[in-house]
């Protein structure tokens, strides 16, 4: 147990900007969604549910797929 903490500290400083670079991903995204209603494909309730399950990667998929021309 003592051994997973210690690991933990190691790679606390690692951790911390990923966290927070993908809660603005995730901020962002979602911001996006909730205020503009045309999408490349599918519609809001499956952004919002990939944006916020699919972590980093949802919201970047987001802004490359989903995304419509006129926003």
């Amino acid at each position: 147990m003592n051994n997973n903490v210690q690991v933990l500290i190691k790679y606390l400083p690692i951790f911390i900007p990923l966290i927070i670079l993908e809660l603005a991903l995730m901020v962002t995204a979602l911001v996006h969604v909730l205020r503009h209603p045309h999408y490349r494909f599918g519609n809001k309730v499956m952004w919002i549910i990939i944006v916020v399950f699919i972590q980093i990667i949802g919201p970047i998929v987001y802004f490359v797929f989903g995304r419509g021309e006129d926003n």
